[in-house]
């Protein structure tokens, strides 16, 4: 039985029913010695205890998708088969666009909760040598034939640690919200793409290239890319592309579009953070240089040229809000950051309420098919986001000035 869903979730509050009404019933029916009768009512004490913490640790599992199989709940499951040294721009010196088309076969998912027009598919990475699940959502437009031959923006959407992909479409209902603001012109028609995060049991892998452990950036960057751009009508241009992530997600989506502007255009993060150690079970965080490497301030200050990305970083203080205004403050042309206080915690119900308006700001970021881009920056650029704090979206013109907006 899958460990998330309404059938695990239904066993498990019947079992813990049971648990706590057999006692009742045959409390004073048990018998034999004092040793013997103490043992087994402490037994049946135990077990509804125990019935008890798993229908809270299911129930809390579902709202917050933190595992998603029973594998990664006990860190049995690897899905990195090879971590070649893959070199600073994590292809092995392989030119992407001339590897073998990847064809895959989808199929729907098997949960309603997850809405409807959501695909999955298992992806073997050729060249980063991880593998996984990817859940692909095509935008309403998409078969109408008046877009027949048009390409679509993508968006990957990364999920925390532990966490899984599915928590965008179930907890965060991001094709639900975003669906009629598609359809309504307000929001750019993107392909949502998630794939699985969670590579190595029990580890969290920023999302990084490690030689010999995981090549998560590339599992991402590359061939999670290319599988989508092979399979679809999908922009190939990192003009196209964006990527947006919550909390250990949203690390990620800073690091990869401040280190890959030609894959990505912009990156959301929602109560992200810079510096890997704030992920106990980091993989980069206990090596001093990876640890450097892999922050997206130390990125942003020290790479050649200022990356043309836009980043939308969120947060309240304390919790990814200081380290966006430590971007924002670092941000030099063609480089742009807006940070939004928030408040309310680290939490599915802060985040969730953001993303209309955060897909407002993305489609005015990236190449797209219906030219929302060009009537948003006619109305003056994009609206500040709501969702708490005092309100106000802070921009960095990347040339030492900031523009707040109420």
């Amino acid at each position: 039985m899958s460990l998330t869903g309404t059938p695990f979730f239904v066993t498990a509050i019947v079992v813990a029913a049971l648990a706590v009404l057999v006692p009742m019933l045959v409390w004073h029916k048990v018998g034999g010695p004092v040793v013997v009768r103490g043992a087994v009512r402490l037994f049946m004490v135990l077990v509804a205890q125990a019935s008890a913490v798993v229908v809270v640790f299911v129930a809390v599992n579902n709202a917050n998708g933190l595992y998603d199989t029973w594998g990664d709940l006990l860190g049995t499951d690897s899905h990195v088969a090879a971590a070649p040294n893959l070199g600073a721009d994590g292809t092995g010196g392989r030119s992407i666009a001339r590897e073998p088309r990847v064809k895959q076969a989808f199929s729907p998912v098997d949960d309603a909760n997850m809405g409807t027009g959501v695909q999955v598919t298992q992806l073997t990475g050729r060249v980063s040598g991880a593998d996984g699940e990817v859940y692909v959502w095509l935008p309403p437009q998409y078969d109408d034939p008046a877009y027949k031959d048009k390409t679509f923006p993508v968006v990957e959407l990364l999920p925390g640690y532990p966490g899984s992909a599915r928590d965008w479409f179930i907890n965060l209902d991001v094709t639900g919200q975003l669906r009629p603001l598609m359809v309504g012109g307000e929001v750019e028609p993107f392909i949502l793409v998630a794939p699985r995060t969670s590579l190595l049991p029990g580890r969290d892998t920023g999302c990084a290239n490690v030689p010999g452990v995981v090549n998560a950036d590339t599992w991402l960057s590359v061939d999670v890319r290319k599988m989508v751009t092979d399979n679809f009508r999908a922009e190939t241009g990192g003009a196209g592309w964006a990527v947006a992530g919550i909390s250990a997600g949203a690390h990620c989506s800073a690091k990869l579009a401040i280190e890959h502007p030609d894959r990505y255009r912009a990156g959301i993060s929602l109560s992200g953070y810079n510096d890997p150690a704030a992920e106990s079970d980091s993989i980069t965080a206990g090596d001093p240089v990876l640890r450097r490497e892999t922050d997206p301030l130390w990125m942003l200050t020290h790479a050649k040229h200022p990356p043309k990305t836009s980043l939308f970083l969120t947060g309240q203080p304390g919790d990814g809000y200081e380290d966006g205004l430590a971007l924002r403050r670092a941000a030099k042309a063609p480089t742009e950051v807006w940070v939004q206080k928030t408040g309310g915690g680290h939490l599915n119900v802060v985040w969730k309420p953001l993303l209309p308006e955060v897909f407002r700001w993305l489609s005015g970021q990236v190449s797209g098919v219906q030219n929302i881009k060009e009537t948003r920056d006619a109305k003056g650029g994009p609206k500040p986001v709501g969702g708490g704090g005092d309100g106000t979206a802070v921009r960095a013109t990347g040339a030492g000035g900031v523009r707040g907006e109420k």
